[in-house]
């Protein structure tokens, strides 16, 4: 009998956040060794709670989520995304612009899948979060990165974005707050990214799930506030600003060129409809959410369990013979680099790896979001203060270790 081949789509989709390692790091568990996972930004895991009023809501609505609700998601979950964007100041949208589903994830490839035929080439940033490339394969088109240099503070080169634009490109993607490395972009950049939109008849695809999750002076702009002559889709849900990661609920909202839009939202609106709906119950914290006190302002403000972990990882990095970092100004995420001044034959994968084996710590290596260089990995800054520093404990012992192993050459 002949072995039982998967799909030639998947050759080139990766996802090594829940990759090898990830499996790895589940065999330990089973052999009975405890391992501090740092590879997923998964807030309830690390005693992070829902606010209490979403699960109320929840309950008090469970009678009414037994059947199918619309494809597009039911009317007050709409609605208050429609008022949260009018409180931004985009006013062109309504509930028929706003599309719920089950997370983030499954509207990335809904959205992607309604818009590209083949060889039709996204624009999405390096390092990037890896369903986006993901989501552009497998739905038959190809993913073009523009960098996000170290140098730049991981913002966008812009020219870089500009140079790549041919006539192929649909769509650029922008994350931002940004996963991994916790960047958030200037209105600069922002600006010129909606003018190259509007100029080259491109959607643009905003992932902004992480929008309240701000540190410092750091200020989130909502890229639909900028597109007035495109298409922009923006992305929100309950999992990260509002630790309801288990609830799977994230929605899409259009604005700027929706007139000019009816053929690509219809399609969008099938496949909506073909999934038949999201989930129900979690919908119904939509509205309790968003129109409620937003306790992510006090956990990211000083004083902050937040906002004191990842100052945790600052010191640790800056105390640190080997790392460097870019202090991130959002999300839950550090993208660490090691100096290869000190360790020229770093690999971020074989060094994953050992930190799993020989010190029980999971992340995520950086090659993993799409980069062209090995020298970084990515961590989130979820667990409280005493884990982290002995998590960084751990990783500098490893690093130390892996700077006596021989190169590879010195091998040979």
């Amino acid at each position: 009998m002949n072995e039982l081949q998967s799909s030639q789509r998947l050759k080139d989709v990766r996802y090594e956040i829940r990759g090898a390692l990830a499996r790895r790091a589940l065999e330990l568990e089973r052999q009975g060794y405890e391992i501090i996972s740092l590879n997923i930004g998964n807030p309830g895991m690390f005693g992070f709670r829902t606010p209490e009023t979403m699960r109320l809501a929840m309950i008090e609505n469970l009678g009414s989520s037994e059947p199918y609700c619309n494809q597009k998601g039911i009317f007050p979950s709409r609605e208050a995304v429609v008022m949260q964007q009018q409180d931004r100041g985009v006013m062109d949208v309504t509930a028929e612009h706003v599309f719920m589903g089950n997370g983030v994830s499954e509207l990335i490839d809904l959205t992607l899948r309604a818009l590209l035929n083949p060889g039709d080439e996204v624009l999405i940033p390096s390092p990037d979060y890896p369903l986006w490339t993901a989501a552009t394969v497998l739905n038959g088109g190809r993913a073009v990165y523009y960098p996000c240099p170290e140098e730049l503070q991981f913002n966008p080169d812009v020219d870089a974005i500009e140079a790549s634009i041919n006539a192929n490109t649909r769509a650029i993607v922008v994350i931002n707050p940004n996963n991994p490395t916790g960047a958030v972009y200037t209105r600069e950049n922002l600006e010129r990214i909606a003018r190259l939109c509007a100029r080259h008849d491109l959607v643009l695809f905003s992932d902004e799930i992480y929008d309240l999750m701000v540190y410092d002076d750091a200020e989130f702009i909502p890229m639909a506030t900028l597109c007035k002559d495109t298409l922009c889709a923006t992305f929100g849900g309950l999992s990260k600003v509002y630790r309801a990661c288990g609830y799977r609920v994230g929605w899409v909202s259009f604005s700027g060129a929706t007139e000019r839009s009816d053929s690509y939202l219809t399609a969008l609106d099938m496949l909506a409809a073909l999934r038949l709906c999201s989930n129900v119950p979690g919908q119904w914290a939509v509205q309790t959410a968003l129109g409620g006190y937003q306790s992510i302002h006090k956990l990211c403000a000083p004083g902050g369990r937040l906002y004191e972990s990842r100052q945790v990882v600052i010191d640790a990095v800056e105390r640190s013979r080997y790392m460097t970092l870019v202090p991130p100004r959002g999300s839950m995420y550090a993208f660490v680099g090691v100096d290869r001044r000190k360790i020229p034959h770093f690999d971020d994968e074989e060094f994953a790896l050992d930190l799993l084996e020989q010190h029980r710590v999971l992340v995520a290596p950086g090659s993993s979001f799409n980069t062209p260089y090995r020298d970084h990995f990515r961590i989130t800054t979820l667990p409280d203060e005493e884990q982290l520093r002995d998590v960084f404990e751990r990783i500098e012992s490893a690093l130390t270790s892996f700077s006596s192993q021989p190169t590879k050459l010195e091998v040979i």
